[in-house]
């Protein structure tokens, strides 16, 4: 349902924290470029290494690359480069459960941005249980509003009846589910955004990955993923994700 459809009572309330939030359009293949895409293999500039699990040696998948400067118009400033998250997919061990990797900064998953224009992309590697590669080739842009609970609690916005905002929310599918550049996070267990290491500042959305879709991984038992950063400190970046 279109924002604009909410019931007006809502629909006024809800209005000031409106945000954009972009739906990833891809084409499958890989692509040696320094762009935004899903798995393969990742783009290094000089001196930046793929990195290894530390749990079981292997390397780590490249669920997402962004070229942060070529993101869509109404993107906060991310800042520059490009932000890589890597994820470790082994299964024999389970990294991701003997790492807690559900938890932001677990040590089976690298979220970064490096910098630089001299660098290529990496020779591909046998990573455990690839996820397919994909180039994003375009951005569309949708309407997102915070979950009702984000509303009350992190936002302070009180007014209308908080089931009536509820229900209005969840009718219209708000916030968005499926992956997305920006926007809210749809959270699954409560609101769990991290804290900069830096300044413990709560961190903001970047991406959120959600199962089995655009991106095509499944996050426990169809969970949600987010991948966030430090407004202030933007080469602090966090992933952790949870499930129902």
């Amino acid at each position: 349902m279109p924002v604009e459809e909410l019931p007006e009572a809502v629909r006024s309330l809800v209005r000031p924290h409106q945000r954009p939030a972009f739906v990833p359009q891809v084409e499958p293949g890989e692509t040696v470029e320094r762009v935004s895409k899903i798995g393969g293999a990742p783009w290094l500039p000089d001196g930046a290494d793929w990195p290894v699990c530390p749990n079981c040696q292997k390397p780590m998948q490249l669920i997402l690359q962004l070229d942060l400067e070529r993101l869509p118009e109404g993107t906060p400033d991310y800042g520059k480069g490009l932000a890589q998250l890597f994820y470790c997919t082994n299964d024999k061990p389970l990294c991701e459960v003997d790492c807690e990797a559900f938890f932001p900064f677990a040590k089976s998953v690298v979220a970064r941005i490096v910098s630089g224009t001299t660098g290529k992309t990496a020779a591909a590697q046998a990573v455990p249980n690839p996820v397919e590669p994909k180039r994003i080739v375009g951005w569309r842009r949708e309407e997102d509003l915070p979950q009702s609970q984000e509303l009350s609690e992190e936002l302070g916005v009180h007014g209308a009846d908080e089931d009536d905002v509820f229900e209005a929310l969840t009718d219209a599918e708000l916030p968005r589910n499926g992956d997305k550049l920006a926007g809210w996070p749809l959270w699954v267990q409560g609101i769990e955004y991290p804290s900069c290491p830096k300044c413990k500042e709560k961190m903001r959305l970047v991406f959120q990955i959600d199962s089995d879709d655009v991106v095509g991984v499944q996050w426990g038992d169809m969970g949600c993923g987010h991948l966030t950063q430090c407004a202030e400190h933007k080469d602090q970046l966090a992933f952790g994700w949870a499930c129902g």
